[in-house]
């Protein structure tokens, strides 16, 4: 029975090493568009390790669930779930940033022969949330919230992008997810966030008031809106919504 929550725990991390496969499978390929002109891309399979990281997120949330359900706590099971963590949501999302740094450089000529120093800066969005993984487990005043952005949400952000690119009709979003600017901006930005001690929202509660519940309600508005509205930009519109309303409300706590 104490094992059930790890057994969760594990399927994150099958799940994560599933997206990993399914981002280095795909490479780039060479098409040519109505007008005669190559035309690098990144095949449609990537956008299955998007739905193999919110597979993972969602059994992530489950082994937590099932383990206060159950009672069941473990130093065993926190270390596992950080080291799970850290390749679906650390590691995989890396490697959908280096894919898209690829595929901006490819527009340009010989791209394809770009130094890989220039795609190096994508790893550095698993390093800062490993680093954030093994401070949160050395910090036990993180039991009502967090210090620093929680590595899944990052994990579902970069979650995001390939399904933007993919389903989106808007030629402004599809040129900034081509341009590798934003994604230097992206990752640096939100390894900050990762690392930074900025006070943020956690889905936890001594006991449910209006007031505590506030900016989820808001965020679950945001999200249902942007769904309805933006299709899978969405997420990234909810994860700005997330920052800014953790710390609005955070910053009134203090």
């Amino acid at each position: 029975m104490k094992q059930i929550p790890n057994i969760f725990t594990l399927l994150n991390l099958f799940f994560g090493c599933l997206a990993i496969v399914s981002i280095m499978q795909t490479g780039l390929t060479l098409s040519v568009d109505s007008n005669g002109e190559n035309l690098v891309v990144i095949p449609e399979k990537i956008y299955m390790a998007s739905v193999f990281i919110g597979l993972a997120a969602l059994v992530d949330f489950l082994d937590g669930f099932v383990a206060r359900l159950l009672k069941i706590s473990s130093e065993l099971g926190k270390q596992l779930d950080s080291l799970a963590d850290a390749v679906s949501f650390g590691v995989a999302p890396g490697l959908i940033a280096y894919q898209f740094l690829r595929l901006s450089f490819a527009q340009q000529p010989d791209g394809l022969d770009i130094s890989m120093a220039w795609l190096l800066p994508a790893f550095i969005l698993p390093c800062a949330g490993a680093y954030r993984l093994a401070r949160f487990n050395l910090d036990s005043s993180q039991s009502k919230g967090f210090k620093g952005v929680p590595i899944p949400a990052v994990g579902l952000l970069f979650a995001s992008f390939p399904l933007v690119y993919w389903y989106s009709n808007n030629d402004t979003i599809i040129r900034i997810l081509l341009n590798k600017w934003f994604w230097y901006g992206a990752i640096l930005l939100v390894s900050y966030l990762m690392v930074s001690r900025l006070p943020m929202l956690a889905l936890k509660f001594d006991g449910v008031t209006i007031k505590k519940m506030l900016p989820f309600l808001i965020m679950a508005l945001i999200a249902l809106a942007g769904a309805i509205s933006f299709g899978w930009l969405a997420v990234p519109l909810t994860f700005i919504a997330y920052v800014i309303l953790s710390l609005s409300f955070k910053q009134q706590e203090s």
